[in-house]
């Protein structure tokens, strides 16, 4: 089948766009309000997009209150955020971390999670992650539809310090399967790394 993806004229129950473009890590991040109010919530539209100086960037839309998210409020506010990497073994925290919360409940508090200060930024980390990337936010870029609205942006945000758990270092390589990384699929299926395999580039 061919579908026209302006008109999205797919005839599916569900837009399968998000089932083909996959698997997508999970941006899990925590970031802080002006008033030092903390928040943590995972982004299933997320990337690295640089290696040299790091990047990532993230896809937020509009809050169920209406609005920007509290996450992207945040960082427009204190520039700084933390992404957590979600994994298999605390993929019912992350869960319960994306609910449709107030700006002042405590995700953390909610999902059973504990704090760990960060080293560079304000916002801490998730402390039983595997790993952590402090980031700086950089550009919010507007995605505008075609009548011109705005209900989405990509957000990018500079890698100022990178946290691994010492249990996933061998040999002087980061173990990313012993992790076990979990992604996001279409509709509401994830997937986890179990295994790894390498492959060389020709040259």
């Amino acid at each position: 089948m061919f579908y026209d993806a302006i008109r999205n004229d797919h005839g599916f129950q569900y837009d399968p766009f998000k089932a083909i473009v996959v698997p997508r890590p999970i941006g899990w991040i925590t970031s802080m309000a002006a008033d030092g109010t903390v928040n943590l919530a995972p982004y299933s539209f997320f990337n690295a997009f640089s290696q040299d100086p790091h990047y990532v960037a993230y896809g937020s839309g509009t809050a169920a209150r209406g609005g920007p998210k509290d996450t992207l409020s945040n960082l427009e506010a204190t520039k700084e955020f933390v992404v957590n990497l979600a994994t298999w073994d605390l993929r019912e925290q992350m869960n319960l971390s994306s609910t449709n919360a107030a700006p002042d409940v405590d995700e953390f508090e909610l999902a059973g999670l504990e704090r760990e200060a960060s080293a560079l930024v304000a916002p801490p980390r998730v402390k039983q992650v595997a790993a952590a990337l402090e980031c700086r936010h950089y550009q919010t870029v507007p995605l505008p539809g075609d009548d011109g609205t705005v209900r989405d942006h990509m957000v990018i945000g500079r890698v100022l310090g990178i946290y691994i758990d010492d249990r996933f270092i061998d040999d002087g390589r980061v173990d990313t399967a012993a992790m076990k990384p979990i992604s996001r699929l279409g509709y509401s299926e994830y997937a986890v790394v179990t295994e790894a395999f390498r492959m060389r580039r020709p040259d």
